[in-house]
């Protein structure tokens, strides 16, 4: 996508999840698409597990189609994620939970389609070498920054960031480099022990801070279903049926985009920090990374480790 939409336009996946309890349930992918104007459920695919698909009675039963087959939910959000990109939404950035950023088919078909993106992974994650929770433990105090990941419904949500390039990972467009890839860390400030580890793949010219607020757009799908449920009925319904769900699901969607355009015309473009970062490199005695500062907080004296 073009590099005008740098600050402009984001799509967050997430599955919903069953309550953790037997009981009647349908498992989603959705995708929301998330702007500086506003945000909204922009897709959805129903997860049918093999349990099913390989019951072709019970599928007829349930109206499923003969051709819907078993796909995993990272093929479905692959799935969402192409017919996004063939809708005239600009799209620059995607974000997504561990679920499927831990997911590499997902990452490289993202980076296949060139699309920047902030991941979430699980602390095990490998980061072109050791894992990632590793990685950042060796980080220097001086790597950590106070830095807002949006704003809440109780004011703007700071965490410490922690960021880092990768030094394999450079693409290039002939003999110029195009984007890298990066490791990013997000501590809770009252409880240090609580922290998030990212994956992301960035355009050379993007930030620390376009990083953050990337990875914070990932909260954006947890307002839209909320204001969804609570507006437009997303979850009142007891269907049985493939069509039926589709169907319920669909129109609610309909209705929260209607609400978010109609709310979007009332609020203000927000505007970005287009700085470029600093960096310094710490001593890592096996893998070394160069960790980054946002210049926009910190003092015009490098820092130095």
């Amino acid at each position: 996508m073009t590099r005008q939409h740098l600050h402009r336009s984001t799509l967050t996946v997430i599955q919903t999840q069953a309550p953790g309890r037997t009981e009647n349930c349908q498992i989603g992918v959705f995708a929301a698409y998330a702007t500086t104007r506003g945000h909204a459920l922009v897709d959805r695919e129903l997860y049918l597990p093999k349990s099913w698909t390989d019951d072709r009675d019970r599928c007829r039963a349930a109206k499923i189609p003969d051709e819907r087959t078993f796909a995993t939910k990272g093929e479905l959000a692959r799935t969402v994620i192409a017919r996004a990109l063939a809708s005239p939404l600009p799209i620059a950035w995607v974000t997504a939970d561990a679920a499927y950023g831990q997911d590499s088919h997902f990452r490289h078909f993202l980076e296949a389609a060139c699309l920047s993106y902030v991941v979430a992974v699980p602390k095990s994650q490998p980061a072109g070498g050791p894992r990632i929770d590793h990685l950042f433990s060796q980080a220097p105090p001086e790597a950590w920054q106070r830095l807002s990941a949006g704003h809440g419904a109780k004011g703007e949500r700071y965490y410490d960031w922690a960021a880092a390039h990768l030094p394999s990972a450079c693409e290039s467009d002939g003999n110029m480099p195009t984007s890298r890839r990066w490791v990013l860390a997000r501590r809770s400030i009252t409880k240090p022990d609580d922290i998030a580890y990212y994956l992301a793949h960035a355009p050379l010219e993007a930030t620390i801070a376009d990083l953050v607020r990337v990875a914070g757009c990932r909260w954006k799908i947890e307002e839209c279903f909320q204001s969804a449920k609570n507006e437009c009925g997303l979850d009142h319904y007891e269907v049985r049926r493939y069509v039926g769900w589709y169907r319920h699901i669909t129109l609610a969607m309909l209705a929260h985009a209607y609400l978010a355009v109609m709310a979007g015309h009332e609020r203000q473009k927000g505007a970005s920090n287009g700085t470029r970062p600093t960096s310094w490199t710490s001593h890592q005695p096996r893998f070394a990374v160069y960790w980054q500062l946002d210049p926009a907080i910190v003092p015009s004296t490098p820092v130095t480790s």
